[in-house]
C-alpha cells in the first residue's frame, strides 16, 4: 500500500513539473490575454525574452491598428508586460502583436484573434453548412412537414403491402 501510494505521489508532482513550463510565459514568444478579443478591448502581453532580470521591450500591435506600447519588467522573475488597446475600427481576423526587446534586438511575436461584434456581445454564425451529408431538417418548417408527410405515407404504404403479402392475397 505504501509502495501504491509513493509512485502515485510520484507520479503527481512530475506531471507537475513538466506542466509548470506551460503555465509561465516562455522565452521565445509573446503571450498575449485574452487571445481572443472584440473590437474596444483591452489586451495584455507578456515575454520572458528579454532577460533573466526582466528587461523592458516595445510592443508594436500596428498590425490590429493599436500602434506602439511599452513592456516594462514585472515582479514575475525574468518577465516584461504591457497593455494596448484594439481599436474599436479594427476588422475580424487573426493579427500578429510584436516585442522588440530593448537590448539584444531579440524580436517574439504572438497572435490576438478580433471576432465579430454587436455591441460588445459576440454574434454567433447562422445558417446552413454544406457538407454533402444531409441532416435530419430541411431548411424550413414547411420542407420539413413535407418530408415528415411523404415517410408516413410510404410507411403505410409498405405495412399494407406486407400485411396483403402476408395473408396471401395477391397484389
Amino acid at each position: 500500500m505504501r509502495r501504491t501510494a509513493a509512485r502515485l505521489l510520484t507520479g503527481i508532482a512530475l506531471v507537475g513539473a513538466a506542466a509548470a513550463p506551460a503555465w509561465a510565459g516562455t522565452a521565445d514568444s509573446l503571450d498575449v490575454y485574452p487571445s481572443t478579443v472584440v473590437p474596444g478591448s483591452h489586451v495584455t502581453v507578456n515575454t520572458a525574452a528579454c532577460g533573466d532580470k526582466g528587461g523592458s521591450a516595445t510592443g508594436d500591435a500596428g498590425a490590429v491598428g493599436a500602434g506602439t506600447f511599452m513592456l516594462a519588467p514585472t515582479t514575475h522573475e525574468g518577465e516584461a508586460i504591457g497593455q494596448f488597446e484594439v481599436p474599436e475600427s479594427a476588422q475580424p481576423g487573426t493579427y500578429e502583436i510584436v516585442a522588440k526587446c530593448a537590448e539584444g534586438n531579440r524580436q517574439v511575436a504572438g497572435d490576438l484573434v478580433v471576432a465579430l461584434s454587436a455591441g460588445h456581445e459576440q454574434v454567433q454564425p447562422r445558417g446552413s453548412l454544406k457538407t454533402g451529408v444531409g441532416g435530419a431538417l430541411g431548411p424550413g418548417p414547411v420542407q420539413t412537414a413535407v418530408g415528415v408527410a411523404a415517410l408516413a405515407v410510404a410507411a403505410a404504404g409498405g405495412t399494407w403491402l406486407l400485411h396483403r403479402r402476408a395473408r396471401g392475397d395477391r397484389i
